[in-house]
């Protein structure tokens, strides 16, 4: 799917989009916050970064530059968690 088409979907369902990518947040951080150290890591911040990249492309569309730039950093935060948890980055 082309990327504007993808843009078109994206925008037609874009309350729905946000709210899962926000419930997913919260799910992720109860899961730590429950967990502790027994956390599974890795699914914490794969989830979480999926879901900040779902939240970044809503962001983006909705020309919000300040969600856009705090999902987008959530992303590069994510990837170091995932590096991170699966032993690649020290």
């Amino acid at each position: 799917m082309p990327l504007a088409q993808a843009n078109l979907v994206v925008f037609k369902y874009i309350k729905h989009i946000e709210m899962t990518g926000v419930l997913m947040r919260i799910f992720s951080f109860s899961l730590v916050s429950w967990m502790g150290p027994a956390s599974p890591f890795m699914f914490v911040w794969t989830f979480n970064t999926i879901d900040a990249v779902m939240l970044s492309w809503c962001a983006l569309l909705k020309k919000d530059t300040a969600y856009t730039t705090l999902n987008i950093f959530w992303v590069m935060v994510g990837i170091v968690g995932i590096l991170r948890a699966g032993g690649w980055l020290h």
